[in-house]
């Protein structure tokens, strides 16, 4: 049966990739703690696995196309997200993240020559030790380009699968526990505390509901002013400001028989039954305790719709919530969640908007439409893809990143089709935040490509190293192992004595750039789930894209450095 079984899957390559990738899945699933292999290597482990038990033949055109659809999701999607770190916001994150990368790579470096690794050693020793499964796609780029013999090549490739699953779990663990432990143990300090200061100081305020709050709520009701009411003999504009830091409007208002539009202007008097939108407990303190509901069907008649805005205007990027909660276009206004590179950001007066965030609106509909033209354009659900500015894309990127060479050192370096094709997708990500409409690609094919792409890939370098696993693994011994640890370890040591001695940083900020800067999700969410607060984003996110950029040129770099 199992004889049948290894025929059967070389005889049919495509779907022992398809087992892989399903086996994959299943084994990043579990988790310990925090902690998750996660399906990228849970699909290497499995590839190797399959490898071993079955010599399947791999294309490498295949693995190729897969990678190059992997980079090009990546590079458009944190494509807006790395040009805004590049602003005052983010620069401290920003340098936290090319100070960890450039410490992960000499660490690297300096380990390998220690070690005395081969190339494929070398590479991947850098993308398991600092967690970034893509740096192994350009490390295999850069050793498919060596002036070797193919058999030296693909033992390289082998070589760089079996060093990143010997490195990559401490890789990972190593991150979340040195920032959910050991820094707030150097710091004396209590996340939650923390996180509730920081919350504070950019206006979240969690025992009574401030603006953050106020923003995500939107009740509409109609009721009976009675004579003894507070807002009884104030104009609508004076009503709505009476509740400092709350948003409260006044739609519509009917007298007698008559249903009127809320004008600022517009004196309120008893008897007027009033549709307004507000927090419910702010209701009360404006209508009182005895306030009388009513249900009146043709009063309380006002389209009300929700809709996802790209922020493009340069004008309001840079503005604080609060500043922006203070412009005309706001009235009526509520704001339900904003996202910056698919991270939900806190909702907070503090929080500054930049361009390419999204933020879900809601609200009567003509408040929509025309909010929708101060803050940029309403993005609608699409199913299209496209593939003329996909394909192009690709085919230029990877066309530039052959052509354009550079020497360091005596060493010739290539930017490779790997490199090149991120940063075409980097171009057309960050060209969104300009021509919304160019380039469209829905989320969901985004996330197939990033995902499936790169699981793929990684699965298919597992199976092309399954048959000498095992004896890499012996070769290697374990040296490899705790070389790795000093690889992941020595980064964040100095990425926290440069945030906290030299930048100063507040403590959680400090942990989400640490985070970003060695593309630890899991370690981001392990603090957010510490300090109960989600607001460790703010240094996670600016940090992320510049590390995920650098940290995959670095696999063609220990390649080239090594080879020499």
């Amino acid at each position: 049966m199992l004889s049948w079984l290894a025929q059967f899957l070389v005889r049919y390559p495509e779907l022992a990739l398809f087992l892989v990738i399903a086996a994959g899945y299943w084994i990043g699933s579990f988790k310990i703690g925090a902690f998750s292999l996660g399906p990228v290597t849970g699909a290497l482990f499995a590839g190797l696995a399959v490898g071993d038990f079955a010599h399947v033949p791999v294309s490498s055109m295949t693995k190729s196309f897969l990678f190059l659809l992997f980079l090009f999701g990546v590079g458009y999607s944190v494509g807006p997200q790395f040009v805004l770190a590049m602003k005052r916001d983010g620069l401290k994150p920003m340098l936290m993240a090319v100070v960890v990368s450039l410490t992960g790579l000499v660490a690297a470096i300096v380990v390998a020559r220690v070690l005395r690794l081969d190339p494929g050693f070398a590479a991947g020793l850098l993308s398991g030790a600092l967690s970034q499964s893509a740096a192994m796609g350009t490390a295999t780029d850069a050793v498919n380009s060596l002036p070797v013999s193919e058999a030296q090549r693909a033992l390289f490739v082998s070589h760089i699968a079996v060093a990143d699953a010997v490195c990559y779990i401490f890789g990972y663990a190593g991150v979340i526990t040195f920032c959910t432990i050991v820094v707030p143990a150097l710091l004396k300090i209590d996340l939650k505390a923390e996180a509730l200061k920081l919350e504070q100081t950019l206006g979240i305020t969690r025992a009574k509901p401030g603006l953050a709050s106020a923003w995500r709520k939107f009740e509409l009701r109609a009721y009976r002013l009675d004579a003894h009411a507070a807002i009884v003999g104030l104009t609508v504009a004076a009503a709505e400001t009476r509740v400092p830091g709350q948003r409260v409007f006044i739609h519509r208002i009917r007298r007698g028989e008559r249903v009127l539009e809320a004008e600022p202007a517009t004196v309120l008097a008893a008897g007027d039954v009033v549709a307004l939108s507000a927090p419910r407990q702010i209701i009360v303190e404006l209508i009182g305790p005895r306030g009388e509901e009513v249900e009146d069907r043709e009063l309380l008649d006002i389209p009300v719709v929700a809709a996802d805005v790209f922020l493009i205007n340069a004008k309001l990027a840079g503005s604080s919530l609060q500043q922006a909660s203070e412009q005309d276009w706001t009235r009526g206004l509520y704001l339900r969640s904003m996202s910056r590179g698919g991270e939900a950001l806190p909702i907070a007066a503090g929080t500054v908007l930049e361009r390419g965030d999204l933020l879900s609106i809601v609200g009567p509909e003509t408040v929509v439409q025309n909010a929708a033209k101060s803050i940029g354009v309403i993005v609608a659900p699409s199913t299209t893809i496209d593939f003329v500015v996909l394909g192009l894309a690709i085919f230029l990127g990877g066309l530039l990143g052959v052509l354009i060479s550079f020497s360091v050192g005596g060493i010739t370096i290539s930017l490779s089709t790997s490199v090149g094709t991120l940063l075409a997708g980097l171009l057309v990500g960050y060209l969104r935040t300009r021509l919304p409409y160019f380039g469209r690609i829905p989320d969901g094919a985004i996330s197939l490509m990033t995902s499936l792409g790169l699981a793929a890939f990684v699965g298919l370098t597992g199976i092309h190293a399954g048959p000498i696993f095992l004896s890499a693994i012996r070769e290697s011994g374990i040296g490899l192992l705790l070389g790795g640890m000093i690889v992941t370890l020595l980064p964040q040591i100095v990425g926290f004595c440069f945030g906290h001695f030299v930048l100063r940083m507040n403590p959680i900020l400090l942990l989400g750039a640490l985070t970003g800067a060695q593309t630890v999700t899991a370690a981001m969410a392990a603090i957010q789930e510490r300090s109960g607060s989600s607001v460790v984003v703010l240094g996670y996110t600016p940090a992320y894209p510049i590390s995920n950029i650098l940290l995959t040129t670095w696999g063609s770099i220990m390649v080239v450095v090594f080879a020499g």
